[in-house]
């Protein structure tokens, strides 16, 4: 069912085209990312859905019952409003509509054959479903300790920084689901941790979504499809992220040679997604089987709980036995028992390493742990309160958010050659015409002439990149360098970055950046405590996930064996919930339906005609996908009609 209907779009800004006769099409369920560089129509396309701007020709066809909304960069909130208010302002309609059928719930305890009450309940119980209502209350508590909000909960919302600002709103949206949500790199601002637990909501929850990202991962797990924007044109692919990959490299084949360059990064792109990624997954899952087979059997066998999770630790350790030669390169940091302590806050305890030429170091964890007080030590910018910390001649490059390097008043030309000329000298040293090396960070050439002042933020950041690889440097250190960046100048900075001869420091969020680049992870733990490990950081994440569990299932059980028996008689449940009466009576239905469905599909596959209009991949595909579908719902009505003998019995 299509919700969003656009055909033949075109806007214009005074000679520049954004969208050319453009067509898109969102439909109930979908989860679809917009991709391109910075200024090609990704914001352009989302203002003209929510109506903030109209297209100069094309037609559109959106419901105006529709509620879309969507996630604004700087989002505004009323006066004297806390968090807590802020998040539940946003909700007033759902607590109204659950306070009504808790309301209708109990007259028809009295007039239980009242067939307009029994409607209602049933609009009601549908919108609530929909919209994931019915424990609201905790929803909004785990949405405040989960996005580190809890500890603002009663402050005003206005005195937050605007990245917490962001957070507030998004936990409001994500609560609230509206019939479409759309999103504006929601992941900025948000550590690994909340990311994961955004991934989880959206995909639990159903949403229906468009958004914009350059958060690769995120990308791949979310979107049901990719769409492109370039040169004012849409173009759909299939999939997530690793998919837009590999139908993007056949097209770039078939295309000109002009693309030479894009088609080789991109194929190097997916190279790295396919033996960087899915061999890892490969590696993981006979231990991903285990730890899953073990959690069926802990109830009877704790003792194994504490062998799996002893397996998981010395797997972690493995990595960090990795031999390196490092008297062969020159030392850059030295750290010994290093300590920082901020206000009551320890943020480094105890914190022993060394830093040599060449090494590429991530340091990642979640917000406040202290990563960027890390950085000010490296940077000589703040001193330890106690340790040893020494650091070697040598000239760091550094990048941070507030492209301090920059000079608004300047044009491209006079910041890259600031004293006369056309030619750059890369930290390589290669000699190259000042467009011919801007032309790689996708600048054309009339910007050279544009003032810095007058850049987007995301193109002031290319500027900053740019200007840092001209530089002859030992060291980077990079704090959140992907932030507002495009997915194709990401491309670009990562391959700069692994040619570069130097030392590398950066702090990220983005976990395809930090898997991509870094050989090394410093990972803030709490408390203070770094470790430092040799794992790809997505591994890592996992394996401190399945830690965590094991040892929730450890205390869970450890609880159950202590705590006696209640003494008192638990009220027995006789029948189904409202809610599952619900789902057991529409199952036969909908099971009836994919039955159907996959005969058609298994028809279409046996008919050449049919599977070549369609596609066999596409149809494959969507066999697969339906039988997945049709068992789950099997195994459902089975499972509630099992529970209802059991009431019976």
């Amino acid at each position: 069912m299509a919700l969003i209907d656009l055909q033949n779009i075109s806007k214009q800004y005074d000679t520049k085209v954004i969208l050319k006769d453009a067509n898109f099409t969102l439909n109930q369920g979908q989860r679809i990312a917009v991709i391109g560089q910075n200024g090609q129509g990704k914001s352009t396309l989302f203002k003209i859905i929510m109506r903030q701007t109209e297209p100069d020709s094309g037609d559109m066809a959106i419901d105006k019952s529709l509620k879309i909304e969507m996630l604004d960069q700087q989002p505004k909130f009323k006066a004297n409003l806390n968090v807590r208010d802020a998040i539940e302002n946003q909700l007033v309609e759902l607590k109204s509509a659950k306070n009504e059928y808790e309301k209708i719930t109990n007259q028809l305890m009295t007039d239980y054959e009242n067939e307009e009450l029994i409607r209602r309940q049933s609009e009601l119980a549908s919108f609530l479903e929909f919209h994931n209502a019915w424990d609201l209350d905790n929803m909004i508590e785990r949405v405040l300790v989960e996005f580190q909000l809890k500890q603002y909960e009663h402050k005003d919302v206005n005195l937050l920084s605007g990245g917490e600002q962001r957070r507030v709103s998004l936990a409001g949206l994500i609560l609230k689901k509206p019939d479409v949500l759309l999103l504006d790199e929601p992941t900025n601002h948000l550590d690994v941790y909340m990311v994961e637990f955004l991934e989880q909501l959206l995909l639990k929850n159903n949403f229906t979504l468009l958004f914009i990202s350059h958060d690769r991962y995120f990308i791949d797990n979310i979107a049901t499809s990719v769409v492109e924007v370039d040169g004012g044109v849409l173009r759909k692919f299939n999939g997530g992220y690793s998919s837009y990959l590999e139908q993007k490299s056949q097209i770039l084949e078939n295309m000109q040679k002009e693309h030479e360059n894009l088609l080789r990064m991109v194929k190097r792109e997916a190279h790295w997604m396919q033996h960087g990624i899915t061999a890892r997954r490969k590696r993981n899952e006979r231990r991903k089987a285990e730890y899953f087979d073990l959690k069926q059997k802990a109830r009877s066998n704790p003792a194994a709980i504490r062998k799996m999770s002893l397996e998981l630790q010395r797997e972690q350790k493995a990595f960090n036995t990795e031999e390196k030669q490092q008297n062969k390169r020159k030392m850059l940091y030295e750290l010994d028992n290093v300590c920082k302590t901020l206000g009551d806050k320890e943020l480094i305890k105890d914190f022993t390493t060394r830093i040599l030429q060449k090494d590429t170091i991530a340091i990642v964890g979640p917000n406040g742990s202290g990563k960027s007080t890390l950085l000010k030590i490296f940077m000589e910018k703040m001193k330890i309160d106690k340790g040893t910390f020494k650091k070697g001649d040598f000239q760091i490059g550094y990048f941070d958010q507030q492209r301090d390097t920059l000079d608004d008043n300047k044009n491209l030309m006079e910041t890259f050659c600031p004293n006369g000329g056309d030619r750059v000298i890369l930290d390589d040293g290669r000699n190259m015409h000042v467009y011919g090396y801007l032309k790689n960070f996708l600048f054309p050439r009339e910007y050279l002439d544009k003032k810095v002042g007058v850049l987007s933020g995301g193109e002031k950041n290319r500027v900053a990149l740019a200007l840092l690889f001209t530089r002859k440097v030992d060291c980077l250190i990079l704090d959140e360098p992907t932030n507002d960046l495009d997915i194709p100048t990401i491309n670009i900075l990562e391959e700069y970055l692994q040619n570069f001869q130097g030392a590398l420091i950066f702090v990220s969020h983005d976990r395809y950046f930090v898997d991509k680049i870094a050989k090394k992870l410093f990972v803030f733990q709490g408390n203070g405590k770094i470790m430092e490990s040799f794992q790809p950081y997505t591994e890592y994440l996992e394996i401190e996930k399945e830690l965590k569990e094991l040892d929730s299932l450890e205390s869970e059980i450890a609880k159950e064996q202590t705590t006696p028996k209640p003494t008192t008689t638990v009220k027995k449940q006789t029948k189904l919930s409202y809610k599952d009466q619900r789902e057991y009576d529409n199952l036969p239905k909908e099971i009836e339906d994919l039955e159907l469905k996959l005969e058609e599909i298994n028809a279409c596959l046996m008919n050449p005609k049919c599977y070549e209009q369609k596609g066999i991949v596409s149809m494959s595909k969507e066999l697969e996908e339906t039988k997945d579908i049709y068992e789950q719902k099997v195994e459902r009505f089975l499972e509630l009609e099992e529970l209802i003998e059991s009431f019976n019995s």
